[in-house]
């Protein structure tokens, strides 16, 4: 018989609430995943307060005890169930270490219609991450003007489709999952992350040094 270690999600699910080493294989597989959007979305004014372990820690803890209510006949993967809880996890800790200030720390984006909700990450946020993957590190004065052009252009984007490019391109997830997180047709999905890039390429296509580099 194979360890657990061996097996597919599938196959732990069966053992989920009766063994419960289970848990603990199912989360580090999607741990990578889980940490980037933690990373993402936790509020910049919590850093050296508070990191994406942390986050992780506490959602670990609140699955353990939610355990029970996961119902593997959901349409949802039990990635995107682990997620809903970090997202949980991130507004709860936000509130606790903000106070009142926790209205500021970004939108909350509902992921479905009466379950957890997830900090939106801020545009500037978004626009510094974008740059510093497309510019080298020594270009500081080129990467500081594109940021300001790049977050202009993401506040030009409905909150939807900034979610969209969030979940595509930062926490790379597939469109059938981004359907499924934000309760949109996987049509509807596709056509706003498309529309998202084109105005983000329009933008760097601005800057002729930027795209002739490029």
């Amino acid at each position: 018989m194979s360890s657990l270690e061996d097996r597919t999600d599938d196959e732990l699910l069966i053992h989920l609430r009766d063994e419960p080493r289970v848990l603990a294989i199912l989360f580090a597989r999607h741990r990578p995943r889980l940490w980037r959007m933690a990373q993402l979305r936790l509020d910049r004014r919590l850093l050296g307060r508070l990191d994406p372990d942390d986050v992780l820690q506490e959602a670990y803890l609140d699955a353990s005890r939610r355990i029970q209510h996961f119902q593997r006949e959901d349409s949802s993967s039990f990635f995107l169930w682990l997620r809903l809880i970090v997202g949980q996890t991130l507004v709860d800790l936000h509130r606790r270490h903000l106070g009142a200030l926790a209205r500021d720390a970004g939108r909350e984006v509902s992921i479905d219609h009466a379950g957890p909700h997830a900090p939106e990450v801020d545009s500037a946020s978004m626009a510094l991450e974008l740059m510093g993957q497309l510019t080298p590190a020594s270009h500081v004065f080129q990467r500081r003007e594109m940021s300001q052009r790049m977050q202009e252009a993401l506040e030009g984007l409905s909150a939807t489709d900034r979610e969209v490019l969030v979940l595509r391109h930062f926490e790379e997830l597939t469109n059938s999952e981004v359907s499924q997180v934000l309760n949109i047709q996987a049509k509807a999905a596709s056509i706003r992350y498309v529309r998202a890039l084109a105005r983000l390429k329009a933008v760097l296509e601005r800057d002729p040094e930027f795209h002739e580099e490029s």
